[in-house]
């Protein structure tokens, strides 16, 4: 039971990681993971644990998953705290796990893409940007905006309107000989996922060029495919935003299927 004094609830000081485990129990981007986990916690001065206590708390919830395929959210807290901003001088920080069935995504949009829509509320840039922080209200309310709208996920603007991510996915392109993803840090907004961060490697590896920068939404308009993509859904095709429509490239359902090989 959560002390109802943890500053993770009182004030949303503390991260989490969302990870995707196999049915053999792996949890193949772990290193990732805890590295942004670690930077994080570094960022917020939180007191540094044993990598062991973070693989104890995952280990209890991959035995819940009972064998089979799902994810596992890490939660991490300051911990219980009186009153007030300031945190206790020697907190003692709360680790939480919850466990899960994994998400599943129709094989009709997985195959033919997804439809995307415009969120109304921008993405502002803010001081903890690139952290999965417990404060994730702006990332709440377009996931309600996306609901009434009836669309499968929404894209989050700058105030520039500058396209920077999904609800809870990163966003890439296909531009003529290159791919393209939103400069996060940049812009000071989001969140580069541990996905985004294996595909790019991939892509390096396959000698694609990835560019990482910030252009008006109108650039999207030329590009010859899209897709999102995060470590639990894997790499989502995009067929529509707005009034634009793109084909499912080959090249997507090939990143598509190195995703989904992974977690085998």
């Amino acid at each position: 039971m959560v002390d109802p004094r943890d500053r993770g609830l009182a004030y949303g000081d503390g991260l989490f990681e969302t990870l995707r485990v196999t049915a053999d129990g792996a949890v193949p981007l772990w290193p990732s993971h805890l590295r942004r986990l670690l930077r994080g916690a570094r960022v917020l001065g939180l007191p540094s644990l044993p990598e062991t206590r973070y693989l104890s708390a995952v280990a209890e919830g991959v035995a819940a998953l009972g064998g089979k395929p799902g994810v596992v959210k890490l939660t991490l807290t300051r911990g219980p705290g009186g009153r007030g901003y300031l945190p206790p001088s020697d907190p003692q920080p709360t680790v939480l796990w919850q466990a899960g069935p994994l998400p599943v995504w129709p094989h009709e949009l997985r195959e033919q893409g997804i439809v995307l829509g415009l969120c109304g509320e921008p993405l502002h840039p803010e001081s903890l940007a690139g952290l999965k922080h417990l404060n994730r209200l702006p990332q709440v309310q377009a996931r309600r905006e996306v609901a009434r709208q009836g669309w499968h996920e929404g894209l989050l603007l700058s105030p520039r309107r500058q396209p920077l991510e999904a609800t809870a996915m990163n966003l890439f392109a296909r531009f003529d000989d290159y791919w393209w993803t939103p400069d996060l840090q940049a812009a000071r907004a989001g969140v580069a996922g541990v996905m985004r961060e294996w595909l790019c490697e991939q892509l390096a590896e396959q000698g694609d060029a990835v560019v990482c920068d910030l252009r008006p939404l109108s650039q999207l308009q030329r590009a010859q495919g899209l897709f999102l993509c995060n470590s639990v859904a894997g790499v989502l095709p995009v067929r529509k935003l707005a009034q634009w429509q793109w084909p499912v490239l080959d090249s997507v359902l090939q990143l598509q299927q190195s995703a989904d090989t992974l977690f085998l």
